[in-house]
């Protein structure tokens, strides 16, 4: 086909045209990645911004804004990319003005129904000289120094936690053999990564048997002369474990659930019985499990106990601690974790009560040895005697989060965290003395920790429940005015309280009741706030009171 001549000018022109738009668009971009003087200026302005967005969020009283999320989904309906580059300004204040105007305020004071807090102020420059610095932590040749600093940060805790001898940290702490702890994205990934430590020992590699990593779960089982597997606790662990049963092959049935007492304390006697018939019925028992904080109530196992009766059955012995674990800091409260230090694995998270951001979790080992189980190399990334710290975990690539644990624990210290952890768990009964005395409210049982569980009395059925008198239907209407409680409370955003099911026996059986729940980490959370958030309780119950038929 050939062009007429009045055709051709116009060819000519789209094509310097298109090729000015690429020329643009190069400088754009590049411009993004350069360490001039420029860049700079770009990045100093973005830091403005973002600063102002900052300050502005974190200076806000309410812990949420009344927008409905039906409104909020439709803000966020694109599904193209951009063909252009995007205006720095225009971009960050579509930012601001749907994103950040409308994210929980989770360092509010009235904040108190989840296990997110506030963050001490070294966190945000701590961030930014994190992402500056783009360190991968999976191996060496991009995490140089950061990969010994994350070694002594997870030798600190991990001596908190077992107290061995100066020789014991001296041999191990920067032993490429060696692994003391295990930092992951969360509690998730680090009672993952101590399962499957538990089962590849337990399944090892054995004569000409080359072991579950290599064989498979039903050929280990075969070889070693198992009929299944299970993995044993309390019912209220936490649901990462009905992820670990189905991610290992045995499947969540195997998930032996044990019954709490009316402390949310596993039955010792019902665990050790489900031990005897595992073993009876030739089941491996990959691991006993104790909870030292479950997620609903903050309820701590006798670890102590769970301890003698995994090393009578010899089994692995795993503590979930990702939200109790940092009573160890409290003089005052560490004796409540006794048999911790007893455990073959322990999952502490940063992101909760060490109050470092979200993404911080961690598995310590009481064996150095033991995470040898799951190592595994790459030519091109992971190679045997390495301190690519990679090698011995569930994840590969991942950002340098070392740096806020090893900032927290200097920064913090000790006693730092001590008075945190006291306060805390002082706040939380402070909230319990006045719920009960206050006749709108119920607390369902005394805190083991800094969690708190009660529930909300509509005023005809108060008197029922101080007489214990309630019917099994009264107290299905209780149920249903917490959750509309609770909900609508959330919607207004003054203040925060999350809500759980709680197992209780009345009426002589076991039935689920609706409880609020109340967590009391947040350390810019005074006396006067824990009374706001319950007389706010009060004023909302008292507005949707007309709409309720008791």
């Amino acid at each position: 086909m050939t062009l007429s001549k009045q055709e051709m000018p116009n060819q000519s022109y789209l094509f310097e045209t298109e090729q000015a738009l690429n020329c643009e668009i190069e400088e754009q971009v590049m411009q993004l990645f350069a360490s001039s003087s420029q860049a700079s200026s770009i990045e100093e302005e973005i830091d403005e911004i973002t600063n102002n967005f900052s300050q502005s969020f974190l200076s806000k009283s309410d812990p949420n804004t009344d927008i409905k999320l039906d409104s909020l989904v439709s803000n966020f309906s694109q599904s193209q990319i951009p063909i252009q580059p995007a205006n720095f300004e225009s971009y960050l204040k579509y930012l601001g003005n749907n994103v950040v105007a409308h994210s929980i305020h989770t360092s509010s004071p009235q904040f108190i129904g989840h296990m997110t807090s506030a963050l001490p102020c070294f966190v945000r420059p701590v961030a930014k000289l994190m992402t500056a610095m783009n360190q991968n932590a999976v191996k060496i040749e991009t995490a140089k120094a950061l990969s010994f600093c994350e070694r002594e940060a997870l030798a600190m805790l991990h001596r908190l936690i077992y107290n061995f001898s100066d020789s014991f940290y001296a041999q191990h702490i920067q032993n490429n053999l060696s692994t003391l702890g295990i930092l992951v994205s969360g509690g998730t990934v680090a009672n993952i990564t101590a399962l499957w430590c538990a089962r590849n020992a337990a399944l090892g590699a054995k004569d000409e048997f080359g072991g579950v990593e290599k064989e498979g779960l039903a050929a280990a089982l075969d070889f070693y002369g198992y009929k299944g597997a299970v993995i044993i606790g309390s019912e209220l662990m936490h649901f990462s474990f009905d992820k670990a049963a189905d991610l290992m092959g045995i499947g969540t049935h195997r998930l032996i659930k044990i019954p709490t007492d009316s402390n949310n304390r596993v039955d010792i006697q019902a665990l050790r019985q489900a031990v005897v018939e595992s073993r009876a019925q030739n089941l491996l028992i990959i691991s006993v499990v104790g909870v030292a904080g479950t997620t609903d109530s903050g309820g701590v196992d006798s670890l102590f106990e769970i301890a003698e009766i995994a090393q009578e059955a010899n089994v692995h012995f795993h503590v979930d601690a990702a939200w109790g674990g940092p009573l160890i800091f409290s003089q005052q409260h560490r004796h409540k974790l006794a048999g911790i230090e007893q455990a073959d694995s322990v999952t502490i998270d940063g992101h909760k009560q060490l109050y470092l951001p979200m993404g911080i979790g961690m598995v310590f080992f009481r064996d150095p040895h033991k995470a040898g189980a799951i190592e595994k190399q790459a030519s091109y990334t992971i190679r045997k005697g390495s301190f690519d710290l990679g090698k011995r975990a569930l994840e590969g690539s991942r950002p340098g989060m070392a740096l806020f644990l090893h900032a927290g624990l200097n920064l913090i210290g000790l006693k730092g965290y001590e008075f945190l952890i006291d306060e805390g768990i002082r706040k939380t009964q402070y909230m319990a003395d006045r719920i009960c005395t206050k006749p709108e409210f119920e607390l369902l049982e005394e805190p083991d920790t800094n969690l708190l569980l009660y529930r909300y009395i509509p005023e005809p059925l108060r008197e029922l429940v101080d007489k214990k008198q309630l019917t099994e239907t009264e107290n299905k209407l209780i149920d249903e005015f917490n959750e509309r409680l609770q909900k609508t409370q959330r919607q207004i955003g003054r203040t925060f309280i999350s809500r759980t099911t709680k197992t209780t026996t009345r009426f002589g059986k076991e039935i689920p009741i609706i409880a609020l729940r109340a967590v009391l980490a947040n350390p810019l959370t005074t006396e006067e706030d824990i009374d706001a958030v319950l007389n706010d309780q009060i004023q909302i119950a008292s507005e949707i009171a007309w709409h309720f038929d008791c």
